[in-house]
This record gives C-alpha cells, sequence and structure tokens, in this order.
C-alpha cells in the first residue's frame, strides 16, 4: 500500500520570494523523502489576485485523487498562526472532502517553534554578520510574528532565553505583530542599556510583509544586522516530515 501523500499548505502572498521559499522547501522535502508524492499547494485568498495562489489547495487535491491517492497529509508550512489562517485551513479540507467522498484527509499541527530551529538562526545570523562585516555583538533580538495568544509568544520568549543561554549574550523576543514588543522597540530597549552591537534573528520561514516591517524598524532602530528567514534549509524540512509522520500513522486504522 502506498504511503499518503504529502502536501505542504502555505497562505497565499503577492511577495513572489514566499512562492520561491516553498517551492524551495518542498524540493529540500523531496530530496529528503524521494519515496513520498511531495506537492505544494496555497490556501486561496478572496482579497488577492488568483495567481497569487497557483498551485491552489483545491487543484493539488483533485490531482492527486486523479492520480489514485486515497489518503494525504496536509503540513501547513507556519511557526505560528499568525501566518496562515486556522479558520481558512478548516474550510478548505472540509471542501476538499465533499468534492470527494471517501478520501482520508489528515492536518498536521504548525511547524511550531523547534529548538533545531535555533542551528538555523545561527547559519542565517553568520551570513547576515558577515555582509555586514560584523564581528562584535552584545545582545540578540529573536523577531517572530507574534500573536495574541499569550501562551505562543511565551514560547518565542522561551526559545530565546535557550538561544541567549547558549550564546552567553542576552536575548529578546520582539514580535512583527499582534503583541509588544516591536522589534524596533526591543532594539532600543537594549541601546538603552548601552549596547551597540545589536543583531536580530527573523524566526519566519519566508520573507514577506511582516520580515520587512520587522527588518525596517530593527534596522532604524540601530540593529548591527538582520538575518534572513529559515528558509527552504535541511532542518525545517526534517520538521516538515516529522509533522507528515504523526498525520500518516493517524490514518492507519486501530
Amino acid at each position: 500500500m502506498a504511503a499518503p501523500a504529502l502536501v505542504a499548505l502555505a497562505h497565499a502572498s503577492r511577495d513572489p520570494r514566499t512562492a520561491s521559499t516553498v517551492t524551495d522547501l518542498v524540493g529540500e522535502v523531496k530530496a529528503q523523502r524521494p519515496d513520498l508524492r511531495v506537492e505544494r499547494a496555497f490556501l486561496e485568498d478572496p482579497n488577492l489576485p488568483a495567481r497569487c495562489a497557483k498551485p491552489a489547495f483545491q487543484t493539488v487535491i483533485d490531482r492527486l485523487v486523479k492520480a489514485g491517492h486515497e489518503e494525504i497529509v496536509i503540513v501547513p508550512l507556519a511557526l505560528s498562526e499568525v501566518e496562515i489562517e486556522e479558520q481558512a485551513i478548516t474550510a478548505a479540507l472540509a471542501a476538499a472532502g465533499a468534492r470527494h467522498p471517501g478520501l482520508q484527509l489528515r492536518r498536521s499541527a504548525l511547524l511550531g517553534l523547534e529548538a533545531c530551529f535555533l542551528e538555523v538562526l545561527d547559519e542565517r545570523l553568520r551570513e547576515a554578520l558577515r555582509s555586514s562585516r560584523v564581528r562584535e555583538l552584545d545582545a540578540l533580538v529573536l523577531a517572530a510574528a507574534g500573536s495574541t495568544d499569550a501562551l505562543a509568544n511565551q514560547s518565542v520568549a522561551r526559545l530565546a532565553r535557550l538561544w541567549g543561554t547558549h550564546h552567553k549574550l542576552p536575548v529578546s523576543a520582539a514580535y512583527a505583530a499582534s503583541a509588544p514588543p516591536a522589534t524596533g522597540e526591543a532594539v532600543r530597549a537594549f541601546r538603552g542599556e548601552g549596547r551597540r552591537h545589536i543583531a536580530v534573528a527573523s524566526l519566519f520561514i519566508s520573507p514577506g510583509v511582516l520580515t520587512d516591517r520587522s527588518t525596517e524598524m530593527a534596522l532604524e532602530a540601530g540593529a548591527v544586522a538582520v538575518s534572513e528567514p529559515l528558509g527552504a534549509h535541511p532542518e525545517v524540512a526534517r520538521v516538515v516530515l516529522a509533522r507528515y509522520a504523526v498525520g500518516a500513522v493517524e490514518l492507519v486504522p486501530v
């Protein structure tokens, strides 16, 4: 019996960098598991042109069903609910189930905040520091999307503390939306303490409006470097496959 197909699901975006990152990340997932059928798909957004959501989720599901797949695991490519709409995912799965009676669909948890992502952040930050010719740091800011859920923001703060312990540097969590402090505020707070070499790591999967806003605020406040998002890193692909594995197990009849 063939393994369930994997659909990596992202929110549609006007920014072509988002689609490019998703494509590259799916390519890395395929490289790690060439035995799996892996597809990328985007949630359609009525506020965006249809071209921003290609391939659309329903189109991808139709194609997989036509190819004979009866079980599909959907893995949302998001670290937090700010980056993808939960209600939109639920509605999309319900619509797919209605279109294809008998199709077994399982939606995995979000990628979340895995400790292994700190290794990716370090790699991305080293690249930014080299580009900016920065050799000295006395503080770090971990910039994330932010959430209206206080527990989600606390998770980011815990990850920031873990990161700071590893580097023996003070670290502040900051958010691009929904919660204080903003990235610029976090940088200015450190500067108010007399720290001048402050770098910002971008805890996002792909570039977009939130990352651009976060970067702009950080640089305006005096950050010496801002890293690129996690992107299509092998560690991110491994987390995608870990979420898929849980969903695939849930499809097995008890």
